[in-house]
């Protein structure tokens, strides 16, 4: 078990990211369940149309928070075309089955990890180079991802410094998995192809324990 949760740390985070989140733990089963890695704070942002939106919006939704830059789709801290065809058009097209209540939320950076503007010019990209493009599902957000990212497990912070990281910033590559009451429950890096087809595992997991929960009323 403990070689078991050690492979899994190295496949989350590997060599240069060192945080102590373990992956995945065994139920009873042969069921796994995500760990809960704490919850995030309370979020605010503005999205393409100049709303406010913030954490009570979507209390009941399962989130996969990233971040994007206007120099998207050629230069992302994360792969825009992995992020589109592995874990977009997977929620799109099951938007009217188990992935109604899925969402994911870019924070668009100026690349070194502030919030930047120019909404409308990046969703312009996104709608010629995403099929089927649904901002309702998609959603693009200005604000300060910090926040968002601002966890910290075993003493050890996302928001974490470096020249081996995209514009200096650790978490401007990640992609977190956040669920229906705000807990963290994965932390993946995303501009691997192999760790965004985990997210997706981990989205299925997710939603295959709020099944049996209900199944179990």
């Amino acid at each position: 078990m403990k070689r078991l949760n050690f492979l899994s740390f190295l496949l989350v985070f590997g060599p240069a990211l060192v945080l102590v989140f373990i992956a995945t733990r065994s139920c009873k089963h042969d069921f796994k369940s995500l760990e809960h890695f704490g919850k995030l704070p309370a979020y605010s942002f503005t999205d393409v149309k100049g709303n406010q939106r913030n954490s009570e919006e979507f209390k009941n939704d399962v989130i996969i928070f990233t971040t994007l830059q206007k120099s998207c789709p050629y230069s992302c801290a994360v792969s825009f075309y992995l992020l589109n065809q592995i874990l977009y058009q997977h929620i799109r097209k099951n938007k009217h089955k188990q992935l109604k209540k899925v969402r994911i939320i870019s924070f668009v950076t100026d690349g070194k990890g502030k919030e930047a503007g120019g909404l409308q010019d990046l969703q312009q990209t996104i709608k010629d180079q995403v099929e089927g493009y649904d901002p309702d599902i998609w959603i693009l957000a200005k604000g300060d991802a910090r926040t968002i990212y601002n966890i910290t497990n075993n003493n050890q912070n996302l928001l974490q410094e470096g020249s081996n990281y995209y514009g200096g910033q650790a978490f401007q590559e990640l992609l977190l998995l956040v669920d229906k009451q705000n807990n963290l429950r994965m932390v993946l890096k995303g501009n691997d192809e192999g760790l965004i087809r985990r997210m997706k595992e981990s989205l299925a997991l997710l939603l295959k324990q709020y099944d049996q929960e209900r199944a179990r009323r």
